[in-house]
């Protein structure tokens, strides 16, 4: 999982995608004007309807350390 910016005509989105790292399949994505962590929880509990991986590897980005979208994966026993 991953958030890359957007330039837009008037400031930026954000885009935060969940990808299965063996079929390279996007399970889940959202866009953002903010960096807020909410719309990364989003998208990650959009992901675990697919799947329950053992461990969930993202970048050190503030929105993933997050109490918010940590309690996600705590919740599913997720690594």
């Amino acid at each position: 999982m991953d958030i890359t910016c957007l330039p837009m005509a008037r400031g930026v989105l954000y885009l935060v995608a969940v990808m299965d790292w063996h079929s390279r399949y996007v399970l889940a994505w959202r866009l953002s004007n903010t960096m807020e962590a909410g719309f990364c929880a989003e998208a990650l509990e959009e992901a675990l309807t697919k799947g329950q991986p053992e461990v969930f590897n993202t970048d050190q980005g503030s929105q993933f350390a997050s109490l918010e979208f940590t309690q996600v994966l705590q919740d599913r026993a997720c690594r």
